[in-house]
């Protein structure tokens, strides 16, 4: 995994996390503002100052110092630290929540699963949010503008960078096998439409780790030259409209 240059496009190019999930995760595990929250692959931390008003004090993690100078940046009252999950407990101590928002997928998943269950608390819980917020989901209803042309982006990409690496899956047995049970699966927002403008879409590109900005090298003018032909192709008012798939919040509990 490398983000290395991606930091600077997370905030355009990627949806923000709802409040729903907030309010979801504070009912489902009775989060009071008491106890400790760890953001592990937290990025810019998106999720963690999200969920940080619930816990009396939170930690993110991440191990592109990029992402971390964007966190600290945008909440400098988070404690965060250049960080592999691979390296944890790194002396860290106990926590009542440990999240994974994207980002477990990445890891050494049973070396990584039995570290954290040891970090947490008694009754603490393990929170894994899946879903893209870089992009919506295909569909044929009727929006406002014309969807981004997701398709022509990977194979232009893909032209640009050769083929992307597989996710690797078998996530579930990995926790049962490291003694979690579970999971409960919460699904507190339904998804909606959003609009989007053509530099959104250039930065939700270029926000994934198999196409940051440094990836393309000298090519890099020319690959986003063509991008934003793409897209005034599809859109020549350069305004676009997807819905956003119904991300899940799943829980597991040590």
């Amino acid at each position: 995994m490398n983000f290395e240059g991606a930091a600077p496009h997370y905030p355009i190019g990627r949806r923000p996390y709802p409040n729903e999930f907030a309010a979801a995760l504070r009912d489902e595990l009775g989060l009071d503002g008491t106890g400790r929250l760890l953001d592990v692959g937290c990025g810019p931390g998106s999720l963690t100052t999200l969920l940080a008003p619930l816990f009396a004090a939170a930690v993110g993690v991440d191990p592109d110092a990029g992402m971390i100078a964007e966190a600290a940046r945008r909440a400098p009252e988070i404690e965060w630290h250049v960080l592999r999950g691979e390296d944890l407990p790194a002396g860290l101590g106990t926590f009542r929540v440990v999240t994974f928002a994207q980002s477990f997928h990445w890891m050494d998943q049973p070396l990584v699963a039995a570290r954290v269950r040891g970090m947490l608390e008694p009754g603490g819980a393990w929170v894994h949010v899946g879903g893209n917020t870089h992009r919506g989901v295909a569909g044929d209803d009727e929006l406002p503008w014309p969807r981004p042309p997701w398709d022509a982006i990977d194979d232009l990409v893909r032209s640009y960078l050769g083929p992307r690496g597989a996710t690797r899956a078998g996530e579930e047995d990995v926790m049962r096998a490291a003694g979690y049970r579970g999971p409960v699966r919460l699904t507190p927002w339904p998804g909606e439409v959003v609009e989007r403008s053509a530099d959104e879409l250039v930065s939700a590109v270029y926000s994934l780790s198999s196409s940051t900005p440094p990836r393309f090298g000298e090519r890099r003018a020319a690959f986003e030259s063509d991008l934003r032909g793409r897209l005034a192709e599809a859109s020549p008012a350069g305004r676009f409209a997807e819905r956003m798939g119904p991300p899940d919040l799943i829980v597991w509990r040590p």
